[in-house]
């Protein structure tokens, strides 16, 4: 048994490292975008118009995604508006055109 565990302790830190060797080796590289072909940062669009929505509502921007409504893409924003008297923030929705 002191063999078997003397054995394993010396094989196991070999084994675990190839196997990190191999998938570092597996992965494959992420594709940089071309300077010449346009990128559209949607996710970032969608967040700068939720906090114009935001501030205009005068609550604070608690979500920014991206969706498509009847074929268009949209943005939907949800503000937290601040209750009155002490309660709780009321939770709006509002989708806005992209563009």
């Amino acid at each position: 048994m002191k063999k078997l565990r003397h054995l394993l302790r010396s094989v196991l830190p070999v084994v675990c490292a190839s196997a990190l060797g191999v998938s570092e080796a597996l992965a494959l590289p992420v594709a940089a975008p071309q300077p010449d072909s346009p990128v559209i940062n949607v996710a970032a669009d969608c967040y700068s118009i939720g906090q114009q929505v935001a501030a205009q509502a005068g609550g604070t921007l608690a979500k920014a995604s991206e969706a498509s409504r009847g074929g268009q893409p949209v943005c939907v924003i949800v503000v937290l508006i601040p209750g009155k008297d002490g309660q709780r923030p009321r939770r709006e929705e509002i989708v806005v055109p992209q563009g």
